[in-house]
């Protein structure tokens, strides 16, 4: 993801305590990124570069508003101790 003109090219950072880096407000807020975000971290010819990633990268994979729903009421009800038959629950996916 690349930064866009909107922020300035060179933001200068530091690291904290146990290595920590921060990430400048313009350049976090242009990349859209949210605490607990993942980074790929590599070294290209000395270079540090830090390139956001997310766990899922296929969006076929991302669940809709609706299925995350039912999988958060699902959960809930297992929590609970409650559980359906698999056939009960394939159906329900289905719809």
């Amino acid at each position: 993801m690349a930064i866009r003109s909107s922020a300035k090219p060179n933001e200068v950072s530091r690291i904290g305590q146990r290595r920590q880096v921060v990430i400048p407000k313009r350049v976090f807020d242009v990349l859209q990124l949210r605490e607990g975000d993942f980074f790929e971290v590599t070294v290209e010819r000395g270079n540090l570069r830090l390139r956001p990633k997310r766990l899922v990268d296929i969006a076929e994979d991302i669940l809709t508003p609706r299925e995350a729903a039912k999988v958060r009421r699902g959960a809930a009800e297992l929590k609970a101790g409650n559980s359906k038959p698999w056939r009960k629950v394939k159906h329900e996916l289905a719809r």
